[in-house]
């Protein structure tokens, strides 16, 4: 295994019983990537993440972070890893200031080196406002910056955040995804969020898990060509047409469906003067000039045209829509995983702020 592997995923295997929350996965994370790790929920995103913090052990296979084996060396591992859970596990009755420095000492940090990293930490998470305030007193943005600066503060080379924006408005979840840009930089940084354009946003690859199992892993822009579609938005006047009445939705559905390389075509929500219609073609394909002399053929008032690629929610709900087939059905086989979707992201015990914090050191 390289050296500049942060984290790595061979053949793990996570079982609840006769469940299995995690089937065999493979993946590798290099030193300085920022990866998005999407998925429905109960598809194992969590039970990861808990046996990457050695939190709970793994079934079968093999887990190493920066090098140490999560079963066995744990330490060595909690040593390396910043880790917020996806509702930080804060002591509500302490001060923040206290709560850091509390997690300081149990990272072994020195007097000197804390107040050092707290003066980083203030800086990148926003804390300057709320060091003396009562925990139980903040928002959950602000708390969520507080379990931001606990998985910082010993300035690990590699960062584990479940959710992190998890209940946050979104002007906290957009000041939470820049932290998480800024502190990229310097990071490797392994992201579970279920909020797609936090992806687009703050990573450059995305695994993608359904299922207990990776279906796709890769930069966004190969993920996104998966599906082998483009994406058209067009767009007609609902007003009286050149010639003859104006056009019904049903009319220019009708029209749209019958045109060649159209392979679907969905009506979008707007406003009562148009009419606005998504469609699917090939990835090798532009329709842009057929649907034009479409519009013009049929005397309509062309509003708008737009090409696009797939976006990656599009590719998302593609790759798991197995999971959403599973989650409805009323009937469940003997040998289907379905009934683990409640117990896959469980942990066999939960986080407390102090395990959270510990190093072990």
């Amino acid at each position: 295994m390289s050296t500049d592997v942060m984290i790595y995923a061979d053949d793990l295997t996570k079982r609840f019983g006769s469940l299995r929350a995690l089937d065999r996965i493979r993946f590798e994370v290099s030193r300085g990537e920022v990866v998005g790790f999407l998925g429905p929920n109960g598809a194992g995103k969590s039970t990861t993440m808990r046996i990457l913090t050695c939190f709970i052990s793994p079934s079968d296979g093999t887990a190493k972070v920066h090098g140490h084996d999560v079963f066995d060396e744990p330490l060595e591992v909690r040593r390396k890893i910043g880790y917020l859970p996806q509702r930080a596990p804060l002591y509500q009755d302490m001060l923040v200031w206290d709560y850091l420095r509390f997690v300081a000492d149990m990272r072994g940090l020195d007097p000197t080196t804390f107040k050092s990293r707290m003066r980083k930490i203030v800086e990148v998470c926003g804390l300057a406002q709320v060091l003396g305030m009562d925990i139980n007193t903040l928002s959950h943005g602000y708390r969520q910056r507080v379990g931001l600066g606990q998985a910082l503060l010993h300035d690990p080379p590699i960062l584990i955040l479940d959710e992190p924006t998890s209940d946050l408005d979104p002007n906290e979840k957009a000041e939470v995804i820049r932290y998480i840009k800024e502190i990229g930089k310097e990071r490797t940084i392994l992201l579970s969020t279920h909020n797609l354009a936090e992806v687009e946003t703050a990573c450059a690859r995305a695994i993608i898990i359904s299922k207990g199992r990776i279906v796709a892993d890769g930069p966004l822009d190969e993920i996104r060509a998966r599906s082998g579609k483009i994406r058209y938005t067009l767009s007609v006047s609902e007003q009286t047409a050149e010639r003859g009445k104006a056009p019904s939705v049903a009319e220019v559905q009708s029209a749209l469906r019958a045109l060649a390389g159209v392979r679907g075509v969905n009506e979008l929500p707007t406003d009562e003067k148009a009419h606005a219609f998504e469609l699917a073609g090939d990835q090798d394909g532009d329709l842009r000039s057929d649907l034009f002399r479409l519009v013009v053929s049929k005397g309509w008032t062309l509003l708008e045209l737009r090409r696009d690629s797939q976006t990656l929610e599009d590719v998302f709900r593609d790759l798991t829509k197995g999971d959403e087939r599973r989650d409805r059905r009323l009937g469940r086989d003997a040998d289907d995983d379905g009934e683990a979707a409640d117990k896959k992201d469980t942990p066999e015990r939960s986080e407390s702020p102090k395990e959270v914090a510990a190093s072990g050191g």
